[in-house]
């Protein structure tokens, strides 16, 4: 062949190696830029749903994640369901166990929308949805074989479930991202809830008398028509059935209201860990949160208002408020001859004592509730500190009002307060103060239910209500102070406001003496109290050299008496009254066996600092016909006792939405659940209560 044919060969035979080489790249290029996918898969026993399992090649080295999407497509009114899907119907889940370097499989999950079919609820999906999914690798070197099995409920009037095989093999080392499947995936996250800063102030609510769950959520902004939504992983929070919230907007503030209802039985949501999704207009977000035990209002913010100022206000005629009646009236004694801006200034002064009082008990209850601590109403007195703080101040008080001592200021201090304004404001502040201190043992009608509402809700709303009740209390001297002439309208001075005076010095020194028998439980050996006695005297023996108060003997002699007098009231209380019941400790456990057993459990959940708790047991519990029920026949007498803290009382409290005492329940044959007493008793309804639990059968 000559040499020119030969290079014109081989010319063209470099061109067409050159050629196919480059085809062979351009199709090898094009081949890793197409996405990894299943393809569209269908049964075409039922032809109505499609779907395909895409891979974006987007790659995350750091979280060892590939980011992909599950693609369904459903035909004309076929829908499939969200993670929980209500009433009926079956979650979509992937079962991956076979799969190869593969760790977990992500799902999110875009806001549902709700159905209702022959009255059953339900939430899901029609038509085209997108599910985002992150497969989570062992190896970012080595290949992902995902063999997985994808279960689908489809539903119109009939449900069907279909298997749908995925199996995809990639190496992540190796993936190229998509554009379009990347957009795919980046739109369908942006309709995915997450947790918004612009949400705040959020509480979950369980009621478990009344079955409902109450959601309460502000948002900086507003909303407009919110939709809430509320699911968790629990075997309570599966099996409940939470239906169609009814949602209110107050303010900034939305409260959804579920009825809660489950096949299982009577649902426990206390403490359980949840997911709250909400969706207003374009705005989404979902967060996570723990149930408390609480009062689900059926009203708004504004009835639970009213209800604290109603209970405030009889608070002021509840058995604890007896002991105080002392220091509450030597106001008016003190008024007399007062001109009217006087009067008005001193009552607001112990209107003012009140409403700091309440606050400082707020602020505490604020404390313990951040920290996760125990919170309950008059809980200050389990501690003996604060119990001993109050019989010193207390004895002080009837000590000075009883003229066992008086301080003498200097002319230069009086001369300033003559300036400035009236000293006893500081003394009416005082008193308000400590009213409200020493009158918290007691629960009232309102006052509880206020108080389990503020307890369970947010910090700001516990404030709230806690001013309520402080003006509700106050309410009686705000009165005095808008009218002053109530104040004077009593007789001029004269000799009778000493021997009155004296009568409100007796009342506070009975004060002095219930606070003293309080400290037994903290302070059981009587040489304790003789060290307490010698020490407050020791005290008073410095303010004497102090301050110039005279009649220092007279005021130990009266600390010894007060002594004395708690000892010798506690012995011939129990002399007088007949022998308690054969109480048994509080149990629910035990409840159950009783009541398993046939018979009726009387529980009295009390407190040695409860002043209505005593009046109750002294006028009700001890006396004939409740004392014969409660010591003969089938009733069994079960207490629980809040003197000092006791987390099974605690908890027995909270389970009943209650975070004080007195509280008293009735089970029985007929009354499982337990019927709830007021908080006053009477013999009818206590008997009433006993033979409505034991049942008809009897």
């Amino acid at each position: 062949m000559p040499k020119s044919k030969m290079s014109l060969h081989f010319v063209v035979l470099w061109l067409f190696v050159a050629l196919c080489s480059t085809f062979t790249v351009n199709a090898s290029a094009s081949e890793s830029m197409t996405p990894v996918t299943t393809g569209w898969m269908q049964d075409k026993l039922h032809p109505y749903v499609e779907t395909r399992f895409v891979m974006t090649g987007q790659i995350n080295k750091e979280d060892k994640t590939a980011a992909g999407y599950l693609e369904v497509n459903l035909s004309d009114e076929w829908k499939t369901y969200w993670r929980s899907p209500g009433e009926g119907g079956i979650a979509p889940k992937i079962k991956w166990a076979d799969s190869k370097n593969v760790s977990q499989l992500q799902w999110f999950w875009k806001f549902p929308q709700r159905f209702n079919l022959l009255g059953i609820d339900t939430l899901g999906y029609k038509h085209n949805i997108i599910f985002p999914m992150n497969i989570h690798i062992d190896d970012m070197n080595k290949p992902v074989e995902l063999n997985a099995v994808l279960t689908m409920s489809s539903c119109t009037t009939i449900c069907i479930l279909t298997d749908f095989d995925i199996n995809l093999v990639f190496n992540p080392s190796e993936m190229t991202v998509d554009n379009d499947a990347m957009l795919v995936y980046a739109k369908a996250m942006s309709e995915v809830p997450k947790d918004s800063p612009l949400v705040e102030g959020t509480s979950t609510i369980w009621d478990a008398r009344k079955s409902q769950l109450q959601v309460i959520a502000t948002h900086q902004i507003g909303w407009t028509a919110p939709d809430v939504i509320v699911d968790g992983d629990s075997d309570e929070m599966q099996d409940a059935d939470f239906g169609i919230p009814h949602i209110e907007i107050e303010g900034n503030q939305v409260i959804a209201t579920y009825d809660v209802s489950s096949w299982m039985g009577t649902p426990d949501l206390n403490n359980q860990h949840i997911r709250v999704s909400i969706k207003d207009k374009d705005f989404i977000t979902e967060y996570p949160t723990t149930v408390t035990n609480g009062i689900v209002g059926n009203s708004s913010m504004i009835s639970m208002v009213l209800l604290a100022l109603l209970g405030g206000l009889i608070l002021n005629i509840m058995p604890c408020v007896f002991p105080v009646l002392g220091m509450k009236l030597s106001g008016v004694i003190s008024a007399q001859g007062m001109a009217r801006k006087q009067v008005r200034f001193q009552f607001l002064a112990s209107a003012s004592g009140i409403l700091a009082s309440f606050w400082l008990i707020a602020t505490f209850l604020a404390v313990l509730k951040v920290s996760g601590s125990v919170i309950g109403w008059g809980i200050q007195f389990q501690n003996g500190w604060f119990i001993g703080g109050m019989f010193i101040v207390t004895a002080l008080f009837s000590a000075n009002m009883l003229g066992l001592f008086e301080i003498r200021l200097s002319s230069n201090a009086n001369t300033w307060m003559a300036t400035k304004g009236d000293s006893s404001y500081v003394g009416h502040f005082t008193q308000g103060m400590f009213a409200t201190l020493l009158a918290t043992p007691c629960s009232a009608p309102f006052l509880g239910t206020a108080v389990a509402f503020a307890l369970a809700t947010t910090i700001p709303t516990m404030f709230g209500i806690f001013t309520a009740l402080a003006v509700g209390m106050a309410l009686p001297w705000i009165l005095v102070a808008a009218f002053p002439s109530i104040a004077l309208a009593l007789p001029k001075p004269g000799a009778w406001m000493n021997r009155v005076k004296y009568l409100f010095g007796g009342m506070m020194l009975i004060t002095s003496v219930w606070l003293f028998s309080l400290l037994r439980p903290h302070v059981p050996q009587l040489w304790l109290y003789a060290i307490l006695a010698v020490s407050v005297c020791l005290l008073l023996v410095r303010l004497v050299q102090v301050h110039g108060i005279k009649t220092a003997g007279a005021v130990a002699l009266l600390l010894l008496s007060v002594i004395s007098a708690s000892l010798f009231v506690e012995k011939a209380t129990s002399k007088m009254l007949p022998p308690e019941p054969e109480w048994e400790a509080l149990s629910t456990e035990v409840i159950d066996e009783h009541v398993a057993n046939g018979q009726v459990v009387f529980v009295d959940v009390t407190a040695d600092w409860c002043v209505t708790c005593k009046a109750n047991k002294i006028g009700v519990l001890l006396q004939d016909p409740v004392y014969s029920a409660l010591t003969e026949g089938d009733v069994v007498p079960m207490e629980g006792d809040w003197t000092v803290p006791s987390d099974s009382v605690t908890s027995y409290l909270q389970d009943h939405n209650r975070f004080g005492v007195p509280f008293n329940m009735v089970y029985g044959p007929n009354a499982p659940e337990g019927i709830e007493l007021p908080v006053i008793l009477t013999s009818d309804a206590v008997m009433e209560a006993i033979e409505k639990a034991r049942g008809d059968d009897e």
